[in-house]
């Protein structure tokens, strides 16, 4: 094989937010917006880049020397995934990789994991590499750690890789563990809508890994290795430093949530029941781990009062986007309130989109 098309999608989560490097729970959904890798093996020892999303700032430059390249900006996700492959010894002789996404950027739906899943995905079919899909994760999530230099875990990896057509992925991070749970919201009338408030994050600006090392500084003052370990809320109160308390009564809180959820859609239950979940689960985001804005606790308030069951913003926070779980009749009633409260406040106006469970990274072509 000399060239293809791959593709690897955005992802939602359902619930289950900053638990993935707590080797916690997490409930993630792939969405149908993708970002397509076109990859062409060339064996000239260099790596080309290019994106339809950022005409005229293509990167080319020798594979040997990626680790010393002075690249910077959407370009070190897919070089830094080349540059992963190498530092673990495959042999990758020189590519040429052409990106087009349909994933928002900054819109909290994983749009740079969506790049690295699909550069991995082609660089291994290309190469005919002896990469597990469990290996690709962890590629895309050393990429974006050490050569992007965002302090993730790999949740969105693990779902834009993982992920199938009509259900929810169950992820227990401690274990290395998931399971593929049917989730068929249409079954029951309902619509997940994703509202992107139009208020871009970005995960390197160090709040992120702020967050990421208080919660290891919770763990060590419990005396666990992970705050996976506490299953009892109530021993967060030991914890003397009340920012490090209120970082651990979140993630504490939230693996029990996205087991509630688990249960509620195991047992074949109204789906409506999520909804007050989901809702705690913000509150938890935006008073305990102190990662909401204005505009997403804006969204979500609007979302509730016009008729969701439940709403909660979504990915790593500081910006991005809400979901919200109402009957699919109510959605467009939902999004046209929220539009109406942005107009109101002076806020950039929202995009909406509907998420439907939808299938993982793929070879398309």
């Amino acid at each position: 094989m000399t060239s293809g098309v791959w593709a690897a999608p955005g992802r939602v989560n359902i619930i289950g937010e900053h638990t993935d490097y707590n080797n916690g729970y997490a409930l993630p959904i792939a969405v149908p917006q993708v970002v397509t890798c076109t990859a062409v093996a060339t064996g000239d020892g260099r790596a080309r880049v290019s994106s339809r999303q950022h005409p005229g700032e293509s990167v080319n430059a020798p594979i040997t020397g990626l680790a010393e390249a002075d690249v910077s900006g959407w370009a070190r996700y897919p070089l830094g995934v080349v540059h992963e492959y190498l530092r673990r010894g495959h042999a990758v002789a020189g590519v040429t990789l052409e990106l087009d996404g349909a994933v928002p950027v900054g819109a909290g739906l994983s749009s740079s994991a969506a790049v690295e899943c699909a550069v991995a995905i082609a660089l291994r079919d290309l190469f005919a590499l002896p990469v597990a899909d469990t290996d690709l994760i962890d590629i895309g999530r050393a990429a974006e750690n050490t050569y992007v230099g965002a302090a993730t875990g790999t949740l969105d990896q693990s779902a834009s890789v993982l992920c199938t057509a009509g259900h929810a992925l169950f992820l227990d991070f401690a274990k290395g563990e998931h399971t593929q749970i049917p989730f068929d919201l249409a079954a029951a009338g309902l619509q997940l809508l994703v509202v992107d408030t139009n208020t871009p994050h970005q995960l390197v600006d160090g709040e992120y890994g702020k967050r990421r090392t208080e919660c290891q500084e919770a763990a060590a003052a419990l005396g666990v290795r992970a705050l996976r370990e506490v299953t009892d809320v109530a021993e967060t109160d030991r914890i003397g430093d009340p920012v490090l308390r209120r970082r651990a009564r979140h993630v504490v809180a939230e693996n029990a949530r996205v087991l509630a959820v688990l249960h509620t859609l195991r047992g074949r239950h109204d789906p409506r029941e999520i909804g007050s979940i989901l809702t705690a689960g913000h509150a938890s985001l935006r008073d305990d781990f102190e990662i909401s804005t204005p505009q997403l606790d804006a969204a979500v308030d609007t979302a509730l009062a016009a008729g969701a069951y439940g709403a909660r913003m979504v990915g790593g926070g500081f910006g991005g986007s809400i979901i919200a779980l109402a009957d699919a009749e109510h959605t467009r009633h939902i999004a046209a309130a929220i539009a109406t409260r942005f107009h109101t406040e002076d806020f950039a106006a929202p995009r909406t989109l509907v998420a439907v469970p939808s299938a993982g990274a793929r070879r398309i072509s």
